[in-house]
Parts: C-alpha cells; sequence; structure tokens
C-alpha cells in the first residue's frame, strides 16, 4: 500500500521478469482508463510523465544510438538520456496545454462571478455517489457508474430554485486515500472549482463503515487545495442501504442531510437546505461588504437583522 522506489521496482523486475506496479501506478491506470476529454488525458499524461520520469533508470542503458554522417565521433545518447529528453520536451507541450484550458476555465468562472451566479461544488470520496445526486438534483444524464473514479473531469450545470433564482452545480473528481501528489498537481486547475466555490457539498457513502474516515481524508484534501475555510453542507448518500440508527447519530453529529440519490428519497429537503445556505451566506457576504466599504462596524443585531433581510 505504499509507494515503491525505482530501485526496488527494478529488483522486483529483475527478479519476477513482470511487469511491477506500485499504488501510485496502478490509480494512474485506472485514472487513463477514465479520461475521456482533451483536458482529462492530458492531466493523467502529465501526472504519469511525472512519476515516471524518476523510474526510467529502471530501462536498460547498455544500448546507445551512434551518431551519424560527418563528424561523428563515437557512441552518441545513451537510450535512457533520448527517453528522459522527450520525457521533458513531452511534458512541457502538455503543461503549455493545460496553462491554456486553466486560463480559459478562469475566464469562465470570471463571467460567472459577474453575473452574480453562486457556485456550488459537490466534492467527496471515491465511489459516493456524487454524480448520481447531480442527475437527481438538475436531471442531467452524467456518466454515474459503481466505480473507482467514474468522474475525472469537471461537469457543471444550472440548477433554478423558485423566485428566478440560479447556482451552477459542479461534480468534481473523487478523491481518495494518499491521493498521488503528481495527481494533486496535475488535476489543480480541476480541483480549483472546489477553491472557487460558494459552497461545498461533502457527499458521503452512509451505508460504508468507514464513512467517518473518509470524511476526514476530503476534509484534509481540501485543506491542502485551500479549501477549508470554504463553506460546506455534509450529505449522506446511499440512506437506502444504511443501517436507520446509524444515519440518524451520523445526521445529528455532521448536520448533515440524508440523501438517496438512487431513489431521491430526501432530495427535496436538501434542495430546500442548499438555496437557504447558499443565498443565506451571499447575503452576510454582501452585507459585510457593504458596511466595509462604509466604515461600519455593524454590531451583531444589526447584522443578522441584515442578513435575513
Amino acid at each position: 500500500d505504499q509507494e515503491l522506489s525505482p530501485s526496488q521496482l527494478r529488483n522486483i523486475a529483475t527478479e519476477t521478469d513482470l511487469k511491477v506496479l506500485d499504488r501510485t501506478q496502478l490509480i494512474l491506470d485506472i485514472f487513463s482508463q477514465r479520461a475521456t476529454t482533451r483536458e482529462g488525458k492530458l492531466q493523467v499524461e502529465l501526472a504519469q510523465l511525472r512519476y515516471r520520469r524518476p523510474r526510467l533508470a529502471i530501462m536498460p542503458t547498455a544500448m546507445s544510438r551512434l551518431t551519424g554522417g560527418i563528424g561523428g565521433r563515437g557512441p552518441g545518447e545513451t537510450k535512457l538520456e533520448i527517453n528522459r529528453r522527450r520525457a521533458d520536451e513531452r511534458e512541457h507541450r502538455i503543461e503549455k496545454q493545460l496553462k491554456e484550458i486553466s486560463d480559459q476555465r478562469s475566464m469562465r468562472r470570471e463571467r460567472r462571478k459577474r453575473v452574480g451566479l453562486p457556485l456550488v461544488a459537490i466534492v467527496g470520496y471515491t465511489n459516493a455517489g456524487k454524480s448520481t445526486l447531480l442527475n437527481r438534483m438538475t436531471n442531467a444524464a452524467v456518466d454515474a457508474e459503481d466505480k473507482l473514479f467514474a468522474t475525472l473531469d469537471p461537469t457543471s450545470r444550472r440548477l433554478r430554485f423558485p423566485e428566478e433564482r440560479e447556482i451552477v452545480l459542479t461534480d468534481t473528481v473523487g478523491f481518495i486515500r494518499k491521493l498521488p501528489k503528481d495527481l494533486v498537481h496535475a488535476f489543480r486547475s480541476t480541483l480549483d472549482e472546489s477553491v472557487e466555490a460558494d459552497l461545498l457539498l461533502l457527499v458521503l457513502n452512509a451505508a460504508d463503515d468507514e464513512a467517518a474516515f473518509h470524511k476526514a481524508t476530503v476534509e484534509g484534501t481540501l485543506a491542502e487545495l485551500g479549501a477549508a475555510d470554504v463553506p460546506r453542507l455534509v450529505v449522506l448518500n446511499q440512506a437506502d442501504r444504511a443501517d436507520p440508527e446509524r444515519l440518524a447519530a451520523l445526521a445529528r453529529e455532521w448536520d448533515a442531510i440524508a440523501v438517496s440519490a438512487l431513489t431521491g428519497d430526501g432530495t427535496a429537503e436538501l434542495l430546500d437546505r442548499l438555496e437557504i445556505e447558499v443565498f443565506r451566506g451571499r447575503a452576510a457576504a454582501s452585507s459585510e461588504q457593504r458596511r466595509e466599504a462604509a466604515g461600519l462596524d455593524a454590531p451583531p443585531d444589526v447584522a443578522l437583522l441584515d442578513t435575513e433581510t
């Protein structure tokens, strides 16, 4: 359950004459199978290049390429040097392309801010039912399967409330314990959706005995991304499969809402709570900005009245 060093990989491969995968490489391979969009494929390839660079030494270096033509002076670049140079060149190209995509994503976020559309990001442990919940709440048709990392690319849908109020609901990549750092870096532009959100829906599998551990893992990853202070609402999904007493205890402990994205139970309550949390939070922030602009330090009762208004 750990990363293997390049020497460990080389020794095991030498002894067994087999291809050796450690935990990180296995996760990267799963990601590569799930990637469908251009951005997702580039992100996964970048993570693989960065992870494999120090492991290129495993490859045999006995064969070298001779320089041809006039002035050749014996052995040229070794195979290892060629592989490293090509990997570096490819990495630079991918970084440039991802930077362009990230800039486009930032422009879209800025447009949403100017229009005043609140952003709500769905985050959680992998395979907790985030995409199914997005489909249930917005009548979308996002791929939702019972497998790890089914969603790699953020999918955004508009969600309309009464009184002509709308939010943008975004599904994000699932987290996992000890998420490889190369993946976090490669998916930075995607994960920034969580940092920029007005509210996070932290989705947990209520039927999983390790729900508390998964919650701690997600909270830790969010803190590493700089989203520790973003308001959040805990959603206990798959309530139809959970023990009722345990479900009630978790809901009280985390002030969470129990839902079943598959059957639709609890989604009406979730939508009501979501509307309150988003627009009450934005009203409070707007009130605070007005007080700061006026140079006022309003007492708590005045601030509360202003927020409710």
